[in-house]
């Protein structure tokens, strides 16, 4: 459409404008939900999310009693070039989604006799600094160590940090609160309890991880974040990583995770997460008795955190009882939910950092029963 051609007379208004530029832009293709119900409709949910542009790729993988339900990618995993979404084959920052990874790797080590859970944590890091109280590496995993949170920019750091080194970050500060005595969700949990298990593994954590979790899961497109640059040049099928801004989507600042691999750094497909999800519905290479216990919320006072050690321990609203977890990264946001009632398994990974999405996540997610 040609405005300036128009006789002042027949030109269109402002709104007239905007109402149609928002129609070619945001609404061409959008599936119509009248009629649908479940997995169809929650299809054309997801569909209608990358359609108007409120995230630009998304991978979903759903398995039901140990089938697959749905297995879909949405949208681009790279704008510019317009690679479209593989759920088998796009590789995303999977976020927090890294503290299940860990959670499951640290019920690894308790059945190998490596952690005590109940032990201090300088049972294994005695160079870190003495705080005015003792903590312990269940108290890390489940965020009541009285760990501090981010500060700043820290959230986004750009550091090549080993895991021993990072600590010099927050290591002089003091605790929040006295270990047990209250919950702070934070990734500096994460740090310390992935170096007590690396000291009590004697080898890096990434390379336990890999040779007791994820190989024999078949998880081999999940990998840590290099130490020199987390973005993996020539890794295939790698997402771009994007923010959202007012005026579309710009690709995210650079970060390196590796140093807080355990809590947030990990990357990974939708389909091998669904891995770790069936795992958890049917333990195999972890015995079920630990593994409960990392997915048993954790108490403070008397009263649940709703929070395992590594996991989200809740239910939905609908009532549904599930372990998972939400996460939320520079260029990337993450849904890992398991129903061990309804042998329910659902992944999600968007290549942006938070889209503000979870209500429709929360609504898409109620769909498969």
């Amino acid at each position: 459409m040609d405005f300036s051609v128009l006789s002042k007379k027949r030109r269109p208004s402002l709104k007239s404008i905007y109402a149609y530029l928002k129609n070619l832009f945001t609404q061409e293709g959008i599936k119509s939900l009248k009629g649908l119900q479940g997995i169809v409709k929650a299809d054309a949910m997801l569909y209608n999310l990358t359609t108007e542009r409120k995230v630009p790729g998304m991978a979903v993988t759903v398995l039901k009693g140990g089938r697959v339900a749905l297995e879909k990618g949405y949208g681009y995993a790279n704008l510019e070039k317009r690679i479209p979404v593989d759920p088998q084959n796009t590789i995303f920052r999977i976020a927090s989604i890294s503290k299940c990874i860990t959670g499951i790797t640290l019920a690894k080590m308790i059945e190998e006799g490596l952690v005590d859970l109940d032990a201090s944590f300088y049972d294994y890091v005695p160079y870190y600094p003495k705080k005015e109280y003792d903590f312990t590496l269940r108290q890390l995993a489940g965020h009541t160590a009285g760990i501090r949170g981010y500060k700043g920019k820290e959230f986004a750091l750009n550091h090549s940090f080993s895991i021993k080194d990072s600590v010099d970050v927050f290591k002089n500060d003091h605790l929040v609160f006295e270990p047990g005595k209250g919950y702070l969700y934070n990734s500096f949990d994460f740090v310390l309890l992935s170096l007590a298990m690396q000291e009590a593994a004697r080898v890096p954590f990434e390379d336990y991880v890999g040779e007791k979790i994820l190989d024999p899961l078949d998880m081999h497109d999940t990998l840590p974040p290099g130490k020199d640059e987390d973005v993996i040049i020539g890794i295939d099928g790698l997402a771009e990583f994007y923010s959202k801004r007012a005026t579309g989507f710009k690709k995210a600042v650079s970060v390196n995770n590796h140093y807080k691999m355990a809590g947030g750094g990990y990357l990974s497909t939708s389909n091998d997460i669904a891995k770790l999800g069936s795992e958890i519905l049917n333990p195999k290479i972890v015995e079920p008795k630990i593994l409960n216990e990392v997915l048993t919320s954790q108490t403070v006072g008397g009263n649940p955190t709703y929070y395992g050690l590594g996991f989200q321990v809740s239910q939905d609203t609908m009532g549904r009882s599930f372990v998972g977890h939400v996460g939320n990264s520079v260029g990337a946001y993450s849904n890992f939910f398991v129903y061990p009632n309804e042998q329910l398994v659902i992944s999600i990974l968007m290549n942006c950092t938070d889209p503000k999405l979870q209500n429709e996540l929360d609504s898409i997610n109620i769909l498969f029963n």
